[in-house]
């Protein structure tokens, strides 16, 4: 024992965690690495080699990191524009100015990165359309407001010539907005661990190894056959970026964007076009980029109202499913206490024949059959499984009327039921929720009419030899048209105290098994589930 703790010290010992100091200083590191090299290749059609260039994604970098660690970025990131002014640029204004210059640009997208922590700070910055809305609202105003510090600064400076100065803010801010907005998705989700793991699942997909072909192939038509035609076929770079965000969302999306923006600036540097088709090669793959943005942001948001709709049903489904547990336990618990009391009797009169083993054979009966219904619940509950059985549909439609017969008496409706001798193989369980939630229905609908005018008829159809239908029909108001067409759609209710999720719920149930789930419009109300019958039955009707 000794010997093993000795070693696992000398583990400890050669492979030291690093602390969260430590760990920060080396993520900010790689940050000041990660953004020299992204100034050095994004250092195209300069103005005067000064920095300003038509496509610069750095600062996304920048603000991507600024939204996860806040204002310690400010340090790095002014010793990474320094860095790039030194090595990239030459220093191309005096020591003092440069500093400053650095200083003030730094200083610029800490208020663009303190805007975009304020505005998104309590989620995901890409979450939904209004978010994407706002962080590029900031974007658009921040880089201005930049871009004519920056350019007022230069030109006072004397390092920009009067004539080029409108140019000079024209350039800075579209490069700096171009490359936030195209770049900052893909480097966003890079930097965070839930993001990380959405880009794993896209890059081992094989449809992203499929729109990265056809990426490439739609670059080279645009850039290598339509060069001769003015390049009139740019538009066909929109069918990777829609593939990947309809498919994959956002980081499809961000990850399709990127890819085209790299290859557009390796074009146009191959084939060596001018600064003004670069720019508006530039907008039209921001134009690409948003569009994809958008798209990916509806699907993100479409596949998460999916997800929560799915929790809501199963949450109500746990409800239904409970109040029918409750009436499937209720006949065995009060078969149970009966037997109980009638053990208790028979052994105080002495009885320890085969009267009290009987009892006790009972009670055993019933409490395997509360157990049983307890698990059905539970495996529904677990895997949404069926626990199928041979029932016959009278026996079905009996029990589940006899639970409305307190009521029907109490509120004047006459309940009749007419059946037919036919088994069904289904869950038990579940096609009673399905009629106790008709039922119900039909039952709140007949009482706006007055008394002697409530019926409420359940009835079974031989449609088919492959099928049955069980009807029910209420001499209620009925369903209109318009309230026909959404009748099945979630949270769709006509009552002031329903969730809309009863009719939902019971058609899920009953596709499960096979069937189908309708209404149908007129004067009364009418609806309509079929099962389907089993082949063993099937066979006994032919003959």
């Amino acid at each position: 024992m000794r010997k093993l703790r000795a070693m696992t010290k000398m583990e400890t010992r050669s492979f030291p965690r690093l602390p969260t100091p430590m760990l920060r200083l080396t993520q900010l590191l790689a940050f000041v690495a990660a953004y020299i090299a992204l100034d050095w290749a994004s250092y195209l059609h300069p103005l005067h080699g000064l920095n300003i260039t038509l496509w610069n994604p750095a600062p996304a970098l920048g603000l991507a990191v600024w939204m996860r660690f806040g204002r310690v970025t400010a340090l790095p990131w002014f010793a990474a524009v320094m860095v790039g002014e030194f090595a990239i640029r030459g220093m191309p204004a005096a020591l003092p100015m440069t500093l400053v210059l650095s200083a003030v640009l730094t200083a610029g997208y800490g208020v663009i990165g303190e805007l975009l922590r304020k505005r998104l700070r309590d989620g995901e910055v890409f979450g939904d359309r209004l978010r994407l809305m706002a962080w590029l609202s900031v974007v658009i105003v921040g880089t201005l407001a930049n871009s004519l510090i920056y350019i007022s600064l230069l030109s006072l400076s004397d390092l920009l010539p009067a004539g080029d100065r409108i140019d000079g803010v024209i350039r800075f801010w579209f490069g700096d907005c171009v490359g936030i907005v195209v770049s900052m998705p893909l480097l966003w989700l890079l930097s965070t661990p839930a993001g990380q793991s959405r880009l794993r699942s896209v890059l081992t997909s094989w449809e992203t190894w499929g729109y990265a072909a056809l990426a490439v192939a739609m670059l080279w038509v645009t850039f290598r056959t339509g060069a001769t035609a003015e390049f009139q076929y740019f538009y066909f770079l929109f069918l990777p970026v829609v593939w990947a965000a309809t498919r994959q969302g956002l980081p499809g999306a961000a990850a399709a964007a990127f890819m085209l923006q790299a290859g557009v600036i390796v074009a146009v540097e191959w084939l060596n076009l001018v600064a003004v088709t670069v720019m508006e090669f530039q907008m039209l793959g921001t134009v690409l980029a948003l569009v994809g943005f958008f798209i990916g942001v509806v699907v993100d948001e479409q596949r998460l109202a999916v997800e929560k709709l799915k929790q809501t049903l199963h949450l109500a489904a746990a409800g239904e499913m409970a109040a029918a547990l409750a009436h499937e336990l209720n006949q065995p618990m009060t078969a149970l206490a009966a037997y109980g009391n009638a053990c208790e009797h028979l052994l105080a009169r002495g009885e320890t024949g085969e009267v009290l083993r009987d009892a006790i054979r009972r009670m055993v009966a019933e409490s395997g059959r509360a157990a049983e219904v307890v698990r059905r619940v539970r495996d529904f509950f677990r895997t949404g499984a069926t626990r199928l059985e041979s029932v016959g549909v009278d026996e079905l439609l009996s029990a589940a009327a006899s639970r409305f017969s307190e009521r029907a008496a109490a509120e004047g409706v006459e309940l009749r039921v007419a059946t037919l001798p036919t088994v069904v193989l289904v869950d038990r369980l579940q096609i009673e929720l399905v009629l106790r939630n008709l039922l119900a229905n039909a039952f709140d609908a007949v009482s706006s009419r007055p008394q002697g005018e409530r019926r409420i008829d359940l009835a079974v159809e031989s449609t088919s030899a492959d099928s049955i239908t069980v009807v029910v029909t209420d001499s209620g108001p009925g369903l209109a048209d318009s309230a026909a067409g959404n009748l099945f759609e979630p949270f769709a209710s006509t009552k002031t105290s329903g969730l809309g999720l009863g009719l939902v719920i019971s058609r899920a149930l009953i596709e499960a098994h096979g069937g189908e789930l309708w209404a149908e419009t007129g004067d009364g109300g009418v609806f309509r589930f079929s099962l389907p019958v089993p082949a063993k039955e099937k066979n006994h009707a032919r003959t």
